[in-house]
């Protein structure tokens, strides 16, 4: 089954006209009805206004009332709190939960209003309608016709005017495409989104968006001798895939941005397996990958003026006669001699060499994202991503990159303290340091690798997926780190 977009549009004028299913407004807290609705407001019979009197609809976050309407204009109108003092991505989450409703209810048309809605607002509210409404059904029994919800497939956003709207929009389908692409890898079961479906995916980006993009088995593999990736792959009879998609919007010979995505299709632990309760969620460590595909055909949709190369480790970890074995040595791409001391620290072995590998494209900078560390789950929860990196200034980037996208980081140390726990006594690095910060240690394992650029690494063990309902979107993925990587890559781009 083809996955579903969201069609959005822009329109301008009286809300109140417009024969909809549905019309979500997104209002803040402790402020009056804006008088741009009031024509909406006689409609309903003054339900609005009694509303918001009456202490009914206070505009929380995440707060919501329903009203119906028998007269003309919208079918059924629908508030959504901001919150007091919203800042700019509080419009994501109402726009996302107002899609999540529309799509509850088998509307398959809706609108959406807010104040003064334009440029990023705009932005948000395109990205926030379709994050809400998205949902996988490819592997569901489908119920009669007659009994089946109808999907949500149009949104129409008002603005004050349709002149300037459409760079707005345009950025905003692009980010929301990009995270759809994302979203859809990583909720896909592990049987049906391996290496090979990654590639295929990658492949078709490309084909449709004119990038060169290069496959490496592991033949080629081990005539590159990316002999720390190729530890992790030996366990499995699948065939490990090393992805190279090259976005070129900038000039000839610009130094392009490298975006690094670990892509493990599943993690059993390997011989140092994991315990069986939630290892099912085991199919959400390639969130990497999946944000590197996302953010490449988001870049792709904007033409952003950039040369922007996506590069993605993929293999799955698994236990058997063939595979690695803690207390084994193995030689990556650079050279480097890496002890293996516990074969669930297998990420930060794949991206071992493909950060090495990213080093011949001379890059301006590099971002990896990666769920590496439970460690990171414990120090930052489910709600910012770790980050840490070898060059101040782009650290500092892409932290502004995340709060600008509503994907927030925190920067943790990588003081060379920390570097005595990774020392190995046979070879020149060891693969995981202890259960004292592990997020630290295994970002100092990855730096050893990223060599000669500023590099960047976003563990976002937390924050890709969900495992309990965060009201705006069901458990699953959430599309971080897209729209990281697409602000940082638009803040750099000309």
């Amino acid at each position: 089954m083809a996955p579903l977009s969201l069609v959005l549009s822009v329109r301008a004028g009286d809300p109140s006209r417009l024969s909809s299913p549905l019309l979500a407004i997104a209002l803040p807290s402790d402020k009056p009805l804006p008088r741009s609705l009031g024509a909406l407001d006689r409609v309903l019979s003054g339900a609005l206004s009694r509303a918001i009197r009456q202490k009914d609809f206070k505009g929380a976050r995440d707060e919501t009332l329903l009203i119906l309407n028998a007269n003309r204009g919208p079918q059924r109108v629908l508030l959504v709190g901001l919150g007091a003092a919203p800042e700019i991505t509080a419009m994501t989450r109402a726009a996302s939960l107002a899609g999540r409703k529309a799509n509850a209810m088998g509307v398959q048309r809706m609108a959406f209003w807010a104040d003064a809605l334009d440029g990023t607002a705009l932005e948000n509210a395109a990205i926030g309608l379709s994050l809400g409404s998205w949902e996988y059904r490819d592997l569901k029994t489908m119920p009669p016709v007659r009994e089946r919800s109808k999907p949500l497939l149009e949104a129409i956003i008002f603005v004050a005017s349709v002149r300037g709207a459409a760079h707005a929009l345009a950025a905003g389908v692009a980010v929301a495409e990009g995270q759809r692409v994302a979203r859809r890898l990583a909720i896909m079961p592990g049987n049906l989104c391996t290496p090979a479906h990654l590639a295929a995916t990658a492949r078709d980006i490309a084909k449709r968006h004119k990038l060169k993009v290069t496959v490496f088995g592991r033949k080629e593999m081990t005539r590159l001798k990316m002999g720390s990736f190729l530890a992790v792959a030996q366990g499995t009879p699948q065939d490990p895939k090393f992805i190279i998609l090259e976005y070129r919007g900038g000039g000839r010979g610009e130094a392009p941005i490298c975006l690094v995505g670990k892509g493990l299709c599943f993690d059993s632990g390997g011989i140092s397996i994991k315990p069986a309760d939630r290892m099912e969620w085991m199919k959400f460590d390639m969130s990497g990958a999946a944000g590197v595909l996302g953010a490449m055909e988001a870049i792709a949709r904007m033409k952003l003026k950039i040369n922007v190369i996506g590069l993605v480790g993929s293999t799955t970890n698994m236990p058997s006669g063939t595979a690695m074995n803690p207390g084994d040595v193995v030689r990556a791409i650079n050279g480097k001699t890496i002890e293996i001391i516990n074969t669930d620290a297998e990420g930060r072995m794949v991206l071992a060499d493909v950060l090495s590998y990213a080093a011949r494209f001379k890059p301006q900078a590099v971002v990896d994202a990666a769920t590496l560390t439970g460690a990171c789950v414990v120090a930052l929860g489910n709600t910012a991503t770790g980050v840490l990196g070898n060059d101040q200034s782009t650290i500092d980037e892409v932290l502004a990159a995340g709060k600008r996208g509503g994907e927030p980081g925190w920067q943790l140390p990588m003081w060379n303290e920390y570097k005595e726990q990774i020392k190995s006594d046979v070879a020149d690095i060891k693969n995981i340091g202890g259960r004292g910060a592990g997020t630290t240690t295994a970002a100092l394992f990855l730096a050893e690798f990223a060599e000669g650029y500023s590099w960047v690494h976003l563990d976002i063990a937390g924050t890709a997926y969900t495992e309990s309902d965060l009201v705006v979107i069901p458990r699953g993925p959430t599309g971080v780190p897209v729209r990281t990587f697409v602000e940082f890559v638009r803040g750099r781009a000309r």
